[in-house]
């Protein structure tokens, strides 16, 4: 399934790390700024996705002066493993959601792929980046089928804050 700009993604009732859910972050509601910061990453096992999420965690002000409000990174992981990759991974900024059922991965548009090697899990999600503009629709969306060509954080917040800038619509759902 492809979710297109403009359309309402899945909810996301997802427990976070240290407590809470999804449902507090008011994801899409312009809460905090126009635009929300959905990102899927891999799981413990990859080291691109604890650099992306580190990046992240620091630089959320840099988000929400570029109108990013809101902001979670999402993974299929156990709240277990996900409690590892906060502590380990020295995350104190970004809320880290856990336990994305495959159903819901799907219906995000996400590719999964199978484990390949230990420490992986049997199944995991592949990265996506989505920004949801405060009416809760899909704004921009990037997905990939490897953990590699993720959109840099810089490009993220150059592009949102161009599209604020300049009364950009969503695009692509044509």
């Amino acid at each position: 399934m492809t979710l297109l700009p403009t359309q309402t993604p899945p909810a996301l009732a997802l427990a976070l790390v240290g407590g809470g859910s999804t449902d507090d972050l008011k994801l899409g509601t312009g809460a905090g700024g126009r635009f929300s910061l959905v990102v899927f990453y891999r799981g413990l096992h990859c080291p691109i996705c604890r650099k992306q999420l580190a990046e992240i965690d620091k630089r959320l002000q840099d988000l929400e002066a570029a109108g990013i409000g809101r902001a979670v990174a999402v993974s299929m992981e156990t709240a277990d493993r996900s409690t590892r990759i906060v502590n380990e991974w020295h995350l104190s900024n970004l809320p880290v959601a856990y336990g994305l059922d495959e159903e819901a991965a799907r219906a995000w548009g996400l590719n999964l792929s199978d484990a390949i090697k230990d420490g992986e899990p049997d199944l995991f999600n592949e990265p996506g980046i989505f920004i949801l503009d405060e009416d809760g629709t899909l704004f921009w969306s990037s997905t990939a089928t490897m953990p590699f060509g993720r959109p840099s954080l810089d490009d993220v917040i150059a592009g949102v804050r161009y599209a604020q800038d300049h009364d950009y619509p969503a695009r692509g759902a044509a």
